[in-house]
């Protein structure tokens, strides 16, 4: 069995892939609480925008995870359209919880139905990733480390698209944000710890790229996004704000009016 290393970078992952999952939660409740205030167009923008941006960073902290791991006795690369094809599965499948949620209107069923499609998902993401791994040897699985990796991608989903609908004030998005970035990087962990390597030593080069080729690009353009969206959200009026200023400028253009009469 080869020696498995989830932190071969130290802390550096860990926190930094923490930090991307709580980055895309956060954006992602964010833009789902403006999403049910809204309607028509207005509503489908934010929550393509809130689905893009919890499975950007869920994507995203997978893959800054993965900078850290190791085997020892072989190389790793990773197989580059399945890579891709993952970060497609997340966002997809992100956007149909979300929507469940957004347009459902039996909000309890909504919730059951998004969370559970969202969680499993997620958990089809990191597996999916984790079939991209290319290395010298063979892969095993913990079954029972398997099922409760994806029943905590299901709960955390689940309790996130709840937060989405019960919390509105900033602070409590937050301490929400912060708590399912938790609970990401721990279904993260969970399914890496179900990970057993037999490597068969070989002289033959890996095909696919390394992590710093392909990966590490890749993590820091979506993370960029996720920064940037989520500045945009936040300079962005609510639905509350924009109603006061037209409210506002109602008396103004009476009164011009009347003036003129």
């Amino acid at each position: 069995m080869g020696h498995l290393d989830h932190a071969a970078l130290g802390w550096l992952t860990p926190a930094l892939s923490y930090a991307m999952a709580c980055t895309g939660a956060a954006l992602g409740l964010r833009c789902t609480v403006r999403a049910l205030a809204a309607t028509g167009r207005s509503r489908r923008n934010w929550l393509i925008t809130a689905a893009s941006a919890i499975g950007t960073g869920i994507w995203t902290m997978h893959f800054v995870a993965m900078l850290g791991f190791g085997v020892t006795g072989t190389d790793i690369r990773y197989d580059v359209p399945l890579t891709l094809l993952s970060l497609l599965v997340a966002m997809a499948v992100v956007c149909a919880g979300v929507f469940a949620v957004g347009y459902g209107r039996d909000r309890g069923r909504a919730l059951l139905v998004g969370g559970l499609t969202t969680g499993l998902g997620v958990a089809s993401m990191h597996y999916l990733g984790m079939s991209a791994v290319r290395l010298h040897g063979d892969v095993t699985y913990d079954p029972v480390l398997v099922g409760l990796s994806v029943l905590i991608a299901v709960v955390a989903a689940t309790a996130a698209l709840w937060a989405a609908l019960t919390i509105k004030s900033p602070v409590a998005v937050t301490l929400a944000s912060l708590i399912m970035g938790a609970a990401v990087s721990s279904m993260h962990y969970t399914g890496m710890f179900a990970v057993s390597v037999r490597v068969t030593p070989s002289g033959e080069s890996l095909p696919g790229a390394t992590a710093m080729q392909f990966v590490f690009p890749l993590a820091v353009g979506l993370g960029s996004y996720l920064f940037l969206t989520s500045a945009f959200v936040a300079l962005s009026p609510t639905a509350g704000e924009r109603a006061a200023s037209a409210s506002a400028q109602r008396p103004v253009v009476s009164a011009a009016s009347q003036g003129g009469t």
